[in-house]
């Protein structure tokens, strides 16, 4: 009897669920998986609990609340000028995640190439793989994680379909620049590709840096599909709700796939996130400067120890090569370190298709409170100091 399909007999385990687990049974300092230690604003909680208890708790429709998709278009024209229209043009989904799967389910037929930049989110070769797809990983600098735009254009092939796009990046916290923006729509344009632009960190950048949708662009509108979600930006990942915004044929292709995954999701959180995209100026600015002060944080006491740190322009996340503490195996590393450190991490080399790629790096979650980032760099300087 077949026991398992062939698109899926490569799908490990995804790290966040192993290294999170190990962290429970450890008793350690989870740095590994990209959740916060604290909820997002009572105002927020406090209207799902008023949607709870008005009784919507039955099937959300399928391409979202409206109030939601409203407050997705609103949030879209303040920050960034695009007009969307929120009936045609706004899905929301579970999460970003299945924004991403539903899109690649939905334009990438088998045998399709989508060309992502490496290191590169885990969910996203899965859900290339799902969809029958060939990923093309294209490396960014490993000296600073910047891209190469020859490199980009060199990936192009008469099978490429789509450019699976991330930035704010994880895990490497690169924000593309203006440069970086102008090459990737460049090569979108000239080989008429598609753009799924991942952009869940998109209010977490730091040092006075600015988020830019590549939507943005000329001639990126009508190719491009934007997927972000509430989870980062409000540090409510489990609730789940995301979205994904673009022309109306791309949403209304992504809306088919998704129809046949979850449906809908989270109909009492969905007017509740409303409420959090229509938050003041300053509950954002204020967001990213407590991040960017923990980000600080970490990053010197890993410095501290030896560590040659890669400090972030945005995300939840920071880059360190641990060949300065002896180690030139990450994964190894990060299996030994709740024991050794009682900390956890999770390797660069699981976001690549070769495991020698980023082979000495770790990276390291600063999306929590000062003083459990205090604990566990008190722990590894006990261990490694």
């Amino acid at each position: 009897m077949k026991q398992l399909a062939a698109r899926v007999s490569e799908i490990d385990t995804t790290i966040f669920a192993t290294m999170s687990d190990l962290a429970l049974r450890t008793g350690s300092v989870n740095l590994g998986q990209g959740f916060p230690d604290t909820d997002g604003p009572d105002e927020v909680r406090e209207a799902a609990v008023a949607a709870l208890r008005a009784g919507r708790n039955q099937y959300a429709p399928g391409t979202g609340v409206p109030e939601l998709r409203r407050a997705v278009a609103d949030h879209q024209r303040h920050w960034y000028g695009m007009e969307l229209d929120p009936d045609s043009e706004v899905v929301v989904t579970t999460g970003a995640t299945e924004a991403v799967a539903a899109a690649l389910l939905a334009l990438v037929d088998p045998g399709d190439e989508v060309i992502v930049l490496e290191p590169y989110y885990d969910s996203y070769p899965a859900g290339i793989a799902l969809a029958g797809g060939v990923r093309r990983a294209v490396p960014l600098r490993q000296a600073d994680f910047r891209l190469d735009a020859g490199a980009l254009q060199a990936a192009v092939t008469p099978r490429t379909t789509a450019i699976l796009l991330n930035t704010p990046h994880n895990p490497t916290g690169t924000v593309l620049d203006p440069a970086e923006l102008a090459a990737v729509a460049r090569i979108a344009v000239e080989h008429d590709l598609l753009v799924i632009s991942d952009e869940v960190y998109e209010h977490l950048v730091f040092d006075g840096r600015s988020h830019v949708p590549i939507a943005t662009l000329p001639g990126m509108a009508e190719r491009t599909l934007t997927v972000s979600s509430a989870g980062k930006t409000f540090s409510f990942t489990g609730w789940k709700v995301g979205w994904a915004v673009g022309p109306a044929p791309l949403v209304q292709a992504v809306t088919k796939a998704k129809q046949f995954l979850t449906y809908t999701s989270g109909a009492p959180l969905q007017p509740a996130i409303a409420i959090a995209l229509g938050l003041p100026e300053g509950y954002y600015a204020d967001a990213a400067s407590s991040l960017q002060a923990r980000r600080d944080q970490l990053c010197a006491g890993l410095a501290k120890l030896g560590l040659e740190v890669r400090v972030p322009e945005g995300t939840y996340f920071a880059t360190t090569d641990v060949r300065a503490l002896g180690a030139d195996d990450g994964m190894q590393f990060c299996l030994d370190l709740p024991a050794r450190a009682g900390v956890v991490a999770i390797p660069h080399s699981v976001f690549a298709d070769d495991p020698e790629t980023g082979r000495s790096l770790v990276r390291w979650a600063f999306c929590k409170r000062p003083e459990v980032l205090d604990e566990a760099l008190d722990r590894l300087h006990r261990a490694y100091g």
